[in-house]
């Protein structure tokens, strides 16, 4: 498997690929969509910021991303 997102990618880069990945960010208490703060903030800052465990969230994104992969 090849990660389509990974802890280094920049917050707002990640959900332009799939607009639907923002459920994932929600489920895991992360509303980046609308924070200003994901223009500059990779995923890994994000998930230490909020005390969310990044790799989880990295393979949940990509879980995602393979399910729905057109």
């Amino acid at each position: 498997m090849t990660a389509r997102v990974t802890k280094d990618m920049l917050v707002s880069d990640i959900i332009e690929q799939d607009q639907n990945l923002a459920g994932v960010f929600f489920a895991y208490g992360l509303y980046c969509l609308g924070c200003v703060m994901a223009r500059h903030e990779t995923l890994e800052q994000a998930c230490q910021v909020h005390g969310v465990d990044a790799a989880a969230l990295v393979r949940d994104l990509n879980q995602y991303l393979e399910k729905h992969a057109s």
